[in-house]
């Protein structure tokens, strides 16, 4: 009889215990609610009272969420395709418990027992049965587990497509809406500089973001500059964009140029805000930095922000902690078409870049250690 080799070969190709399900669905199931949220919070911040801070908060959570979403829908994508190579992987084995099983469904219950060697052999026989019915019933388990989250899975990709579309509208009427209420706001305080035409003459006869700086730092000594603790700070602040540190101070570049301030790889129409209260000293395109922002946060200090696509504010408004400053350029697009291997993480979605450089007089300070994203504890 040649049952029993097969049964024990089966035995033990199936002891392996079921998988238990990647957190990635559920992740992305919480995250898809709470970009849903978010879109509803755009589309009430319509309707506020101070719409400029409603709109930017819920962008921001809009940003927020959509990474969320992203992140765990890309891994939720490289399950399923673990899911799909195990099911291939497993083709034989699968082929050969139908046939075992069609065996022992053709032949009588009382035959399999019996085996030539007598009754040891029908014993071990009947062992054999005893340890491959659990083994089988495991497999079976871990099949439909896995065909279950294959389903899932195909939901979630259909739904968060559908949320994704809605979110992504609700986020551009949001910006354009947000571009107008900053343009439209009247309670702002302002410092404005003696001589505005020195400044102009500064822009125009710059030929660094250095030597701009410098000139700017020397033309005003009090302007207004925020009185809170700027320096109390350091390494609390929030970054002024959501994205990912891409190369920190001193560290060159493609072009072998090495900078003095960090520079964040960002998606494309993100929402910049400033991390401190702080008075604009100037904002407008800058030589080939794109438009540029520098705030004064504290006396003796500059923020400089560059590469942004659009600057709110103007010279000498007193903005608080949080305010818009700006967003980034490029086309809000969202894209659902993730690697099996899951690489896309590594930033491909982020296209945009924006310049951070801090300054303590006429000098250029490391910023990273400002920022709670960048610090290295």
């Amino acid at each position: 009889m040649r049952l029993r080799p097969a049964l024990l070969a089966l035995a033990l190709a199936f002891a392996a215990p079921a998988a238990a399900e990647d957190p990635a669905i559920p992740a992305a199931e919480a995250a898809a609610n709470d970009l849903r949220a978010a879109i509803e919070a755009l589309n009430a911040a319509e309707g506020s009272r101070d719409r400029v801070t409603a709109l930017t908060r819920t962008i921001q959570a809009y940003e927020a969420g959509l990474g969320s979403l992203r992140d765990t829908l890309r891994r939720a994508s490289v399950r399923e395709a673990e899911i799909a190579a195990s099911f291939e992987a497993r083709r034989g084995r699968i082929g050969q418990l139908l046939g075992v099983m069609a065996v022992m469904e053709r032949d009588p219950a009382p035959l399999l027992l019996l085996h030539p060697d007598g009754p040891v052999g029908t014993a071990r026989s009947g062992m054999i049965l005893a340890a491959v019915a659990p083994a089988l019933q495991a497999e079976a388990e871990t099949l439909k587990a896995q065909l279950e989250e294959l389903k899932r899975l195909g939901a979630l990709q259909s739904d968060v497509t559908a949320t994704l579309q809605k979110g992504l509208e609700a986020a551009q009427s949001a910006r354009t809406a947000l571009s107008q209420a900053v343009q439209d706001r009247t309670d702002l305080p302002e410092r404005f500089l003696e001589d505005p035409e020195e400044l102009t003459r500064l822009v125009a006869s710059a030929d660094s973001l250095d030597a701009f700086a410098s000139g700017l730092a020397s033309m005003e000594t009090d302007i207004g500059a925020p009185m809170e603790d700027f320096e109390g700070a350091r390494g609390t602040l929030p970054l002024p964009v959501h994205g990912t540190l891409l190369r920190r101070a001193g560290e060159a570049d493609a072009a072998g140029i090495r900078r003095p301030g960090i520079l964040i790889a960002t998606r494309p129409a993100a929402l910049v805000t400033l991390p401190w209260p702080a008075t604009i000293r100037y904002r407008g395109p800058l030589l080939d930095y794109g438009n540029v922002m520098i705030v004064e946060p504290a006396s003796g200090y500059l923020l400089v922000l560059a590469g942004l696509a659009t600057v709110y504010g103007e010279t000498g408004d007193v903005v608080e902690a949080g305010a818009p400053v700006g967003l980034m350029g490029g086309a809000a697009t969202e894209s659902l078409v993730f690697p099996a291997d899951g690489q896309e993480g590594g930033g491909a979605d982020r296209t945009e870049t924006l310049y951070i450089e801090l300054r303590q007089g006429k000098e250029p300070v490391d910023p990273a250690p400002w920022f709670t994203e960048t610090r290295e504890d």
